[in-house]
C-alpha cells in the first residue's frame, strides 16, 4: 500500500505545491518590459535542461507532494518537441493540474494538440486589444494570430482560458473595460496583473503601476461586480470577481499592493537547471550540474527540500519594499 507524502512546506508555514518549469528562454516576442529591442543573450542549446531531465525533476516534485506543474518560457511554443514533453508530464501519477502559459501567437495552431497530450487549461499573455497598440508592445504585429489562439484554446477545451493583462498607465489602462468586457459572452478569465519590478532590462517606472484597487473602482462604474470564491480554493496571489449575468470571470493580482508572498506556493525551475525558491531572491540551486553529474534520485529529492527550507518570508514591506528580480524573466519563466 503506497501513501501519500508528506506535504512539503517552508519555515513559514506555507504549503509548496507547485512547480513553473520554463523549458526555453527563447520567444517570438520582444515585450518592452521583458526585453530590450535588440533581445537579450541567449543560452545554448547544450545548456538548457533536456526533456528527460525536465520529467524527471517533475516526477521527483510530485514525489515530495507537488500536484500543479505550468509550464512557461521564453515563449514554450517556440521550443520542438513541446507537445510530447506535455504528453509525458500528463501521465505522471498523482499530477492534479497542468498548465502552460504563452504569448498565443502560434496556440491556434497548437491548441487542439496540446489538449489531446493532456494539458488541461492555457493563460494567455494579453495587454491590448488594439493592433497598432499590440505591435508597439510586443513589436510583432500578430494580434489577429493571438485572438484566434485564444479562440482556439476555448474550443479545443482548454478550460478555463486566463488571459494575462499586465495594467500600465500609459499603455493599456483606457482598455480596462473592453477586457472586461471579454468575460460577458465567454467563460474566459481576465486577470489584471500590477506591473512589478522584473528583469536586469525590466520596463520598470513605479508611475505606470496601476494599483489593483484602482482597476476595481473602474470597473464598478462600468459594471455590476460580486466577489467570488474559487471552487478550487481561493486563489493564493489574487481576488475574483463576475459581472453579474457574465459567463467569465475577472481577477485582480496585486504583487505590489497587496502583500502576497505570504501565501507563495510555488517553486520555479529555469531552462537552464536553476531551482528557485522566490522570484525576487537571486538564491538559486543548479540542478543541471547535479542531473549531469549523476544524481540519484534520493539526493535530488533531497535538494528540492533543502531549497524549500532555505524558501525566504520575502522582501520586507512586500515586492515594493526594495527587493527586484535582476533576472529576464524571459530566462526565469513568467
Amino acid at each position: 500500500m503506497t501513501h501519500a507524502p508528506t506535504p512539503l512546506a517552508d519555515h513559514h508555514n506555507r504549503l509548496i505545491n507547485y512547480l513553473r518549469i520554463s523549458i526555453t528562454d527563447r520567444c517570438n516576442f520582444r515585450c518592452q518590459y521583458c526585453m530590450p529591442t535588440e533581445g537579450i543573450p541567449l543560452l545554448n542549446h547544450a545548456d538548457i535542461l533536456t526533456y528527460e531531465d525536465i520529467l524527471r525533476c517533475a516526477r521527483i516534485a510530485i514525489s515530495l507532494g507537488l500536484r500543479k506543474i505550468r509550464v512557461t518560457g521564453g515563449e514554450p511554443l517556440v521550443r520542438r518537441g513541446v507537445v510530447s514533453l506535455l504528453a509525458e508530464l500528463s501521465r505522471l501519477p498523482d499530477l492534479a493540474d497542468l498548465s502552460l502559459t504563452t504569448n498565443g501567437a502560434l496556440l491556434g495552431h497548437y491548441a487542439a494538440a496540446l489538449r489531446a497530450a493532456g494539458l488541461h487549461r492555457v493563460n494567455v499573455s494579453l495587454d491590448t486589444l488594439r493592433p497598432e497598440r499590440f505591435a508597439t508592445i510586443t513589436r510583432q504585429p500578430v494580434l489577429t494570430n493571438v485572438l484566434e489562439g485564444i479562440r482556439a484554446a476555448e474550443a479545443a477545451g482548454l478550460h478555463p482560458v486566463k488571459l494575462n493583462v499586465v495594467t500600465m498607465r500609459s499603455v493599456n489602462l483606457d482598455e480596462i473595460a473592453d477586457f472586461a468586457a471579454m468575460t460577458l459572452h465567454h467563460a474566459y478569465e481576465v486577470r489584471f496583473i500590477e506591473l512589478m519590478p522584473v528583469g536586469g532590462h525590466a520596463y520598470w517606472d513605479s508611475a505606470q503601476l496601476v494599483p489593483g484597487e484602482e482597476v476595481l473602482q473602474i470597473l464598478s462604474k462600468r459594471y455590476e461586480l460580486a466577489p467570488l470564491d474559487d471552487p478550487a480554493g481561493a486563489p493564493v496571489s489574487g481576488r475574483l470577481f463576475q459581472i453579474r449575468g457574465a459567463a467569465g470571470r475577472i481577477g485582480l493580482i496585486s504583487p505590489m499592493t497587496d502583500h502576497f508572498c505570504r501565501h507563495c506556493n510555488r517553486l520555479r525551475l529555469t531552462p537552464d537547471g536553476k531551482l528557485r525558491t522566490c522570484l525576487f531572491h537571486e538564491a538559486e540551486v543548479d540542478l543541471r550540474r547535479l542531473l549531469r553529474g549523476g544524481v540519484d534520485d534520493e539526493a535530488l529529492a533531497g535538494v528540492f527540500r533543502s531549497a524549500v527550507a532555505q524558501k525566504p518570508a520575502g522582501p520586507a514591506g512586500g515586492i515594493g519594499g526594495g527587493w527586484k528580480c535582476t533576472s529576464a524573466m524571459s530566462r526565469i519563466g513568467g
